[in-house]
């Protein structure tokens, strides 16, 4: 039986996070109803992010929560890609965010995104809680854990964020870092072009994602502004793509989907180039080729491995034997 490419080029190491190109926002019960719907239709291109956070209503929190249960937990989840957002630390609810979304869903979620968090030691206090209920509910299993860099202290310390077991994402929040700098960004850079040209902004942005690329995290970049110009979003997520290294980005409206997907999937040709490469090699029993003249050992195959699944991912065609080789497990 040939060798699958996880068995061979990432033996002993960490595998790099498989995530969908976008983290789709819901704060309100229609909202997510209506992101499951078209998750359905378009397969799981988009992760659902059920907000209790921004979403929840004062005082409504543990009632939010447990509706956010329900929509894990409910059939229309066929994909298993709906993750949560709970409270800050500061925050007097959650630790009980964590209770009922844990004890009622845990066993679906498919991560818990930490926000607002101002030091790796908030971060570190979180998830510990996270696995200590994890364990007190009798989950098999640990969740990846999402963390926002959106404070001064969080971005000092985003190398040490992203290093901490269980971390998953590193995701940019835009909105709160700029207000956090009490006037001294203008406002523009919340938007399009300034939040890639103001200065404070684009070392933020390339920090983060260095960080997390360092450690096998992904990058995941902040909301685009814009709602209905099919044209600027698509533009604000390949700018995120190719300058800054996002892989993936959030989306807080159903028309930002597919511009994103469409703006991190990989070039088409070199797809088709990952696909004879690799598949050449696992014939070869992953050991060095010639393609188009050019030497491939593993450390290319990494990279082509690793661009295939993000083919996977965005929802490009792939041939029936390459779903057979690489994605039938």
């Amino acid at each position: 039986m040939a060798l699958h490419p996880d068995e061979v080029l990432l033996a002993g190491e960490k595998p790099f996070p498989a995530l969908p190109a976008v983290d789709h926002y819901a704060g309100s019960q229609k909202m997510m109803l209506k992101a499951l719907s078209m998750q359905q239709v378009m397969g799981p291109i988009f992760d659902l992010t059920c907000d209790c956070e921004d979403g929840a209503r004062a005082g409504a929190e543990t009632e939010h929560a447990q509706m956010v249960v329900a929509m894990v937990n409910s059939p229309d989840n066929h994909f298993g890609r709906v993750g949560t957002r709970i409270h800050d630390i500061t925050h007097p609810h959650w630790e009980r965010d964590l209770e009922i979304l844990i004890g009622g869903a845990g066993e679906r979620l498919a991560f818990v995104t930490l926000p607002k968090v101002r030091s790796a030691a908030d971060a570190a206090t979180q998830i510990a809680a996270l696995r200590r209920i994890e364990t007190a509910s009798g989950l098999t299993r640990q969740l990846p854990v999402h963390v926002l860099i959106e404070t001064h202290g969080a971005l000092r310390e985003a190398w040490e964020i992203a290093a901490l077991d269980g971390v998953e994402s590193l995701d940019f929040g835009l909105m709160d870092f700029v207000s956090a700098h009490h006037g001294a960004i203008p406002g523009s850079a919340m938007k399009s072009p300034g939040q890639f040209e103001h200065p404070l902004i684009v070392r933020a942005k390339a920090d983060i994602a260095a960080a997390a690329l360092a450690n096998g995290v992904i990058a995941s970049h902040n909301v685009t502004t814009e709602l209905r110009d099919i044209t600027v979003i698509r533009a604000d997520a390949e700018r995120a793509r190719s300058e800054f290294g996002y892989l993936r980005m959030w989306s807080i409206h159903p028309n930002q989907i597919l511009p994103i997907v469409a703006a991190m999937r990989p070039d088409f040709s070199e797809v088709e180039e990952a696909v004879e490469i690799l598949c050449s090699a696992q014939d070869g029993e992953w050991g060095p080729i010639q393609h188009n003249g050019r030497l491939h050992d593993r450390a290319s195959f990494r990279y082509y491995w690793e661009l295939l699944q993000r083919a996977r991912q965005t929802g490009m065609e792939l041939s029936e034997d390459v779903v057979q080789r690489f994605f039938s497990r």
